[in-house]
């Protein structure tokens, strides 16, 4: 109790100051499952098990969700919150393990279970501890400056090569970002809500550490761009795009549009240049034309549940053998093709009903600003342009249950759930 009402004492235009003191005093103020869900999300975004071998001497991360999870207990600001996207989460959870009992090797499905309960344990964790305006501010806080902590470095090394293209792109610490095509994905969620939230801040911070902020969506876009990742830049195109749609006959928008793509692509590496230019022609091109049209013929012959979780590869290589271009197969590079193999038309159906309720949530909230009254500091428009980067990006990348989609679902509920309570009192 002691701890809650010195927190109280800080207001939330204290925290959008965003002085480390005024943040570290409120931090520590809070509860137990608080500080073991805010870990997790450092744990998991800033990966210091991973680049400081020495400290991953313990599982950190399944440490700290399981502090969360003891830490609901004793934190009474913990209440169950109700929405509609939780069912659906449960649906979607129920179909996964229907599929792998049902799969053609189960033991496969088994294995890579974890893949997707960890994240439906921590989405239910995080909408109900990360319950209060000042909660969720510090949680996104961590959320942004771990994402600006990879984007800064990054495009740094980018720029200290010179701006030149390599084969690998650009590669995060071990983990779900290692790769440059979901680094480029965390990028492309990343840098519209670090956009909204510096614009929503600029009143309350000094100029440098707005344009300090206005460094988090720059070096985001810039990481894109030197990915080599062709589908996260296909996305941030749509991005811009759906950004500007309301004005997108006007002449000065798609002047400064024209530039902007002119910009982007005068960017990019020649050798990415190129590698736009032979899209459909080059083996990773059909081989992965290869792996969505077989991957849909696979969902029809099996639509209710389909091939099983996880199990695309082994059958493939079992029943389509002669469409590897490669020695092995790979995993579908295809969000819609790997959940639809994975769980059939009942599973494909429940996801694309939980992206389709997360739009339609965050619209509803469209006229948040009058809700907070000046005490806003996420538009929730910025959430749906993150989300459609990742669904554009992921239609070439196998990234159905990376944190993507499950981290972002958990903000929009925690959005949804704050702004209603706030909007009531």
């Amino acid at each position: 109790m002691g701890r809650s009402s010195k927190g109280d004492l800080i207001t939330l235009q204290d925290l959008f100051e965003l002085r480390i003191s005024t943040l570290w005093r409120y931090f520590k103020s809070e509860s137990f499952a608080f500080w073991m869900i805010c870990a997790y999300l450092f744990l998991e975004y800033f990966r210091p098990q991973s680049i400081y071998p020495q400290l991953a001497f313990l599982p950190w991360a399944q440490l700290a969700v399981l502090g969360a999870f003891v830490g609901c207990f004793s934190d009474k600001n913990v209440t169950w919150v109700k929405s509609s996207l939780n069912v659906w989460m449960l649906a979607f959870f129920t179909v996964i393990i229907t599929s792998s009992v049902l799969a053609y090797w189960p033991s496969v499905s088994y294995q890579n279970l974890e893949n997707f309960y960890t994240w439906f344990i921590i989405y239910f964790l995080a909408i109900n501890i990360v319950n209060t305006e000042k909660r969720l501010f510090i949680f996104l806080s961590i959320f942004l400056l771990a994402s600006f902590k990879l984007s800064l470095s990054l495009a740094i090394t980018w720029a200290k090569r010179g701006f030149s293209f390599t084969d690998w792109g650009l590669k995060g610490p071990p983990g779900f970002f290692e790769n440059s095509g979901e680094l480029a994905i965390q990028m492309l969620v990343f840098w519209p809500v670090a956009l909204a939230f510096a614009i929503c801040l600029k009143p309350y911070v000094s100029k440098v550490k707005f344009y300090i902020l206005l460094l988090m969506p720059a070096t985001a876009i810039m990481v894109i761009i030197g990915s080599s990742s062709r589908g996260a830049q296909l996305a941030l195109l749509a991005q811009l795009v759906v950004i500007n749609y309301k004005s997108i006959l006007n002449p000065k928008v798609l002047i400064t549009c024209a530039v902007i793509i002119a910009i982007l692509w005068t960017a990019l590496p020649e050798e990415q240049k190129e590698r736009f230019q032979v899209v459909g022609n080059d083996r990773t091109s059909q081989q992965r034309l290869l792996y969505w049209t077989n991957g849909f013929d696979m969902l029809n012959d099996h639509p209710i549940f389909g091939v099983g979780y996880f199990n695309f590869v082994p059958y493939y290589e079992r029943f389509y053998r002669d469409d590897m271009i490669y020695g092995n197969a790979e995993l579908p590079h295809n969000i819609l093709v790997q959940v639809g193999t994975d769980a059939g038309y009942v599973g494909l159906s429940i996801f694309a009903i939980l992206i389709l309720l997360a739009i339609n949530k965050m619209r509803k909230l469209k006229d948040i600003t009058s809700v907070f009254k000046g005490e806003m500091y996420l538009n929730p428009a910025s959430l749906n342009i993150s989300l459609l980067g990742f669904f554009v990006a992921g239609q070439f990348v196998t990234v159905a249950y990376y944190p993507f989609l499950w981290i972002h679902l958990a903000f929009v509920v925690a959005v949804y759930n704050v702004s209603s309570r706030k909007k009531c009192n």
